[in-house]
C-alpha cells in the first residue's frame, strides 16, 4: 500500500494494547504489523471479535486494515484493533455512529490489570491467617 492513498484513521486501546488502524478503499484484506490477520492472531472468536464493527456496518469487503499495534498479548490486540476500526469507520462515514453505539463498540473498555497492594501475594489475595 503507498503512502499517497487516501486513508480513515483510528486510535485503539485495550488493557495494555495500542493500536493504530488506518481503512484504506479495497477488498478486506487485515495485516497487523505486516503480516496477515491470520498469522497474528490464531483464535477465530480473537479474528471474530476484531471485525465485529466492520460487519455491523456491513463493510466487511469494502475497507482493507492495516493496523500497527504495540503493548499487551494477543486478547488486548485484539480489542484495540477492533476499537480502531470503529473509531476509523466513524471517520469515513459519520453516519455508522448510531450503529456502532447501539453495539457498545464506541466505547473503551477501561478494565485494565490491577497493581499488587504492599502486604498481599496478589491484587487482592491476602497471605492465609492463621488464629493460632
Amino acid at each position: 500500500m503507498t503512502t499517497q492513498q487516501h486513508y480513515y484513521y483510528g486510535l485503539g486501546r485495550r488493557k495494555a494494547a495500542i493500536a493504530r488502524v488506518r481503512l484504506y478503499p479495497g477488498g478486506g484484506a487485515v495485516v497487523i504489523n505486516g503480516k496477515p490477520m491470520d498469522e497474528v492472531l490464531p483464535r477465530p472468536a480473537a479474528r471474530q471479535e476484531m471485525l465485529r464493527p466492520l460487519a455491523a456496518t456491513d463493510q466487511l469487503n469494502a475497507f482493507n486494515v492495516q493496523a500497527k499495534v504495540s503493548g499487551g498479548g494477543l486478547s488486548g490486540w485484539a480489542g484495540a484493533i477492533r476499537f480502531g476500526i470503529a473509531r476509523a469507520l466513524v471517520a469515513a462515514d459519520p453516519l455508522h455512529k448510531r450503529t456502532l453505539r447501539s453495539e457498545f463498540l464506541l466505547t473503551r473498555d477501561a478494565r485494565v490489570k490491577e497493581r499488587k497492594k504492599p502486604g498481599l501475594k496478589r491484587a487482592r489475595k491476602a497471605p492465609q491467617y492463621t488464629k493460632r
